[in-house]
């Protein structure tokens, strides 16, 4: 009987033993091995490129593994960028959709199989992420609007170059719009759509042919604004152009003798690395803030950055 009892004692401290060693080894160490997929929009735009390389090197500074997959503008590639995320199960999705409408359904499988989701740059409509971090894209479209005013003398007729996909570019838009309201003079009188830099210098020279008496053209990227400027000066026209993004070669051509007067400045370094370390404290279990705002800047030809605010329907600055 003493025999049997010490046998049973001693299978029960090595089973003991047993699940002890296995709930250390089974249990990932979170601030050791944290992976995160990162599904962004495109490395064609200079300001995607910077996103990128700031998640990358925020990711480093937090000892985590990234696993970036480029979309190119492509919903169906980043949906099933999204779905390999979910099959290598990452402990969290970083993403800038390529569709606001489009990307939902991706999302909320994300989200069935327990995985956070960070959205940057650009909203994710009628689906709930945790946590969102972006420039605030209506204030910039404000602070755009008022620029052209300034540059116009409050009249004249205007051009906005569009990408009717994506929420952010749709909040510039209305921001813009909302501020051209306020000067009677100055009328929005076509709309064209410019995905790429090529598509956008195409969409600038069929407004300054539709609209000889165009005064300004808002784009609401880099590449826009600078495909406008290439435009207005293949045409010889005195049109000018304000942008938005404020990237170093757009500013470059801010301070050069050409069109391009002002650009809204974002900052995609801040982006990046505000998401990756939403992402870290998602995953440890941390409360992050849902919305991120990054407040926009501008910089104009002759004076660089100058003070901008943003009050309510007001927007306060001189770029003259």
């Amino acid at each position: 009987m003493k025999k049997i009892l010490a046998l049973v004692l001693a299978t029960v401290m090595l089973l003991t033993v047993v699940v002890g060693c296995t709930s250390k080894s089974d249990v990932p160490d979170k601030e050791d091995g944290i992976t995160i997929g990162a599904s962004l929009l495109t490395q064609a735009h200079p300001f995607q490129v910077a996103i990128k390389e700031a998640i990358e090197e925020e990711a480093e500074n937090q000892g985590a593994k990234v696993d970036v997959a480029i979309a190119d503008q492509d919903l169906n590639r980043q949906i099933s960028a999204i779905e390999d995320f979910i099959n290598k199960e990452v402990d969290v999705i970083i993403l800038t959709p390529v569709d606001s409408d489009g990307v939902k359904g991706a999302i909320m499988k994300a989200k069935e199989a327990d995985i956070p989701v960070i959205t940057i740059d650009v909203k994710a409509n009628d689906v709930e992420v945790d946590s969102h971090i972006a420039t605030d894209n209506y204030s910039g479209g404000m602070i755009a609007a008022e620029a052209m005013a300034q540059y116009l003398d409050e009249k004249g007729e205007v051009g906005l170059i569009t990408y009717p996909e994506v929420q952010s570019v749709r909040d510039r838009i209305d921001g813009f719009k909302k501020v051209a309201e306020q000067y009677p003079d100055m009328e929005i009188v076509i709309e064209l759509p410019g995905r790429t830099r090529e598509e956008a210098k195409k969409a600038s020279e069929d407004m300054l042919t539709s609209k000889p008496d165009l005064k300004g053209i808002f784009g609401f990227g880099d590449d826009m604004a600078i495909a406008a400027t290439t435009a207005i000066a293949e045409r010889k026209s005195d049109t000018i152009v304000v942008g938005f993004d404020g990237l170093q070669e757009a500013r470059d051509s801010v301070d050069e003798d050409n069109a391009f007067l002002a650009v809204v400045v974002q900052y995609p370094d801040k982006m990046g690395a505000e998401a990756v370390k939403n992402a870290v404290k998602l995953v440890k279990g941390e409360t992050v803030e849902k919305e991120v705002p990054i407040t926009p800047g501008i910089y104009i030809n002759g004076k660089g950055f100058v003070d901008v605010t943003v009050e309510g329907d007001k927007v306060n600055t001189n770029v003259k």
